[in-house]
């Protein structure tokens, strides 16, 4: 049986809908029908480069039969409303990192999805990279033994002109928080999926470069995760020149660094066939410098695979890899980080949230 072809609209003009535009581009059974944002001239900028429609309102994108999933790529705190109208129209959504800025929110969107029985996707592209997937596999085969580290280094650089270029960017309103809601998150996300689930946390935030935000732009947080492992987080955009994002994963009986999606180290005490061509590829290659110190230098491949994965889980009825509650797991990370800076004392999880948002 032919597969389904599968029209995508895409909510908000920004730099990181030029990303989804891209990879839509590169798939075969996919056609990027139109654009919706707030931002006129963005949108007619973007359906000019991409070969798509504008549409005035989101109303009217969604009245199109033919548009089966939407692309949400609005700033942080601005996915719940657009998602609401796709879900109550009978869309499927993949939102952009994160989910939404609170739990109440998040929740908000998960249960008005169940309610219409459509799927939601949460834009995690690091999950999709090979190197990631090889690791997720050995963890799960208990080739580390028993866990005892997890870290997480998010040290990039971004310049005063980058906060400056959004009035959403740098604030809690819009952007939840700073350098770890932003930008940490997808090695907050890979971390959980690596090493399990959070049981606490300590943390300690400042904003030591960029005075004109809201929100912090460094932050270093201990964990604790359920399996009896620790772990720590160390994120921060005031840096120079900005070092790429590195996963490390330690237990009883074996080690990997994993940067960007490249291992600096991977030796276990019971070694496989794979083992050693897989450590005679790490001298290999140049890298990208997957947004260390410019938002823009991020590749696209990460989010062909995840659409390509949402497309399969609407066919044929599964879930994506990373659907609403796997998405909504580091926003309660975060959420518990950013409590324990505040108060200075350590935060247990699960958060209990609020009643969600109806």
């Amino acid at each position: 049986m032919a597969k389904k072809h599968f029209g995508f609209g895409i909510v908000g003009a920004g730099m990181i809908a030029q990303v989804h535009a891209r990879a839509i581009a590169e798939i075969a059974n996919a056609k990027l029908i139109g654009i919706y944002s707030i931002h006129k001239n963005k949108s007619d900028d973007f359906a000019q480069k991409h070969g798509c429609t504008v549409f005035n309102t989101l109303e009217e994108m969604l009245k199109v039969p033919e548009m089966d999933i939407i692309c949400i790529c609005t700033p942080s705190g601005i996915h719940l409303e657009p998602a609401l109208k796709c879900i109550e129209a009978g869309k499927h959504c993949l939102i952009e990192k994160p989910m939404e800025i609170t739990l109440e929110r998040c929740d908000g969107i998960l249960e008005a999805a169940r309610k219409a029985a459509v799927k939601i996707g949460v834009i995690f592209p690091s999950r999709f990279y090979d190197k990631s997937r090889l690791l997720k596999k050995s963890v799960d085969a208990n080739r580390f033994g028993q866990l005892v580290l997890g870290s997480a280094y998010i040290k990039w650089s971004r310049s005063p002109e980058y906060y400056a270029s959004g009035l959403w960017r740098g604030t809690w309103q819009y952007d939840g928080g700073g350098a770890l809601m932003n930008q940490g998150i997808h090695s907050v996300d890979l971390l959980q999926w690596f090493m399990g689930p959070v049981v606490s946390v300590q943390s300690v935030a400042a904003n030591i470069r960029h005075k004109g935000i809201e929100v912090e732009d460094t932050i270093v947080s201990t964990l604790k995760f359920q399996n009896g492992a620790l772990g720590t987080i160390e994120c921060s955009t005031a840096v120079f020149p900005g070092a790429l994002k590195r996963i490390e994963i330690m237990g009883t009986e074996g080690t990997a660094v994993l940067e960007e999606d490249h291992f600096l180290k991977w030796q276990f005490q019971r070694e496989n066939r794979e083992d050693a061509s897989i450590r005679n590829e790490m001298g290999d290659g140049a890298h990208a410098q997957g947004g260390a110190s410019n938002p823009a230098d991020i590749g696209f491949l990460g989010h062909q695979r995840q659409i390509e994965d949402m497309m399969h889980a609407v066919e044929t009825g599964t879930e994506p890899l990373v659907n609403g509650e796997e998405g909504r797991k580091s926003v309660e990370i975060v959420m518990a980080i950013y409590e324990t800076a505040r108060s200075g004392k350590m935060v247990t999880l699960p958060i209990r949230p609020n009643l969600p948002i109806t």
